[in-house]
């Protein structure tokens, strides 16, 4: 098992920045991969960005890329996603994710570790 635990999440205006950090413990050398997602109200889990285990491939959807930027520090088992330029439709529950199984996954049944969720709500 791996456990999650997500942070960093808040209130900020548009245009503002946010950093969320994920922190991973258990059975971590077992993960492949680890991804942020999020989910407005109404609205389904959507993949927002990935990185490998070992920290040297990324992947972004289209909406954050140029905005997000992850990255990972294996020696405090944590991941970050550092969000700038925000927009109120970046607002949503961001949740961390993690996939024993898959090294280049984007959908969420493929990750088979989940953290709580931070809340991030940018106003206009």
């Amino acid at each position: 098992q791996v456990q999650l635990v997500e942070s960093g999440g808040g209130l900020v205006q548009a245009g503002g920045s946010l950093r969320l950090s994920c922190a991973a413990s258990g059975r971590t050398l077992s993960v492949y991969a680890m991804a942020w997602f999020r989910q407005a109200p109404g609205k389904e889990r959507e993949f927002v960005s990935r990185i490998s285990w070992s920290g040297d491939n990324t992947f972004y959807a289209n909406s954050v890329k140029g905005r997000f930027t992850i990255s990972s520090d294996n020696a405090k088992n944590t991941v970050y996603l550092e969000m700038t330029s925000l927009k109120p439709e970046d607002t949503a529950s961001y949740y961390c994710a993690a996939s024993s199984t898959y090294r280049n996954a984007v959908m969420p049944r493929s990750f088979e570790f989940w953290g709580q969720g931070t809340q991030v709500t940018v106003s206009s």
